[in-house]
């Protein structure tokens, strides 16, 4: 079973989640943003045991952390390959929003539409979602009902795309063609603001 922590980080309110295996005590970090120590201190107080680190997208507000997470706990970072080119470009990974020039690194991509990563004993869907960047993904936990939307899908909106290499037509085909589908009742983690569901959005969400 799934049990999920999350964290709000950094200046801009990022969603950190944590999401541990009950039975064996291995978790994944999800979008650490900028605070390792927040994400180290709920791993060494619950005795949890990180087996990775999965990227939504490289944004900086997402991913500062990971590459301190990966080297103090001896795990791998993932993200999809097309975000390789976002995280180590400062003008493409937005980090100039915090008056920085900031590069980041993985260890790990995801390739073409929808990938599967098996990790800390879940099933995980790797949906690639491109439009508020190229390779954004979603992370669907088809036997926990929970999909990790990050930046693509919010609770009654959707990730901006006025970023560069943003596109809102993507994002609006990527989340009709790939998170809609899905169950109504699967329960949305998104990376900024308040949890929601796939049938909520489809009711309510004014974008879409």
């Amino acid at each position: 079973m799934m049990t999920v922590k999350g964290f709000q980080v950094g200046v801009v309110g990022t969603n950190c989640f944590i999401a541990a295996n009950s039975q064996t005590g291995e978790a994944l970090v999800i979008d650490p943003g900028d605070d390792a120590a927040a994400v180290a201190d709920y791993m060494d107080r619950n005795q949890l045991r990180p087996a990775a680190v999965l990227l939504t997208h490289g944004h900086f507000d997402h991913c500062m952390a990971a590459q301190r997470l990966a080297e103090q706990y001896g795990i791998s970072v993932y993200v999809h390959e097309n975000d390789r080119q976002i995280m180590e470009n400062p003008a493409y990974n937005c980090s100039g929003m915090i008056g920085k020039n900031l590069t980041f690194h993985a260890d790990m991509f995801f390739h073409g539409d929808t990938d599967h990563l098996s990790a800390a004993g879940f099933e995980i869907d790797v949906y690639h979602t491109p439009g508020h960047t190229p390779g954004g993904v979603c992370f669907y936990v088809k036997n926990e009902g929970i999909l990790f939307s990050g930046d693509t899908l919010f609770c009654e909106s959707v990730g901006r795309t006025d970023f560069p290499k943003g596109s809102m037509s993507q994002l609006v085909q990527s989340i009709h063609d790939k998170l809609f589908p899905l169950p109504n009742d699967t329960k949305v983690l998104p990376g900024h603001g308040e949890w929601t569901t796939i049938g909520d959005e489809k009711q309510y969400n004014p974008f879409l």
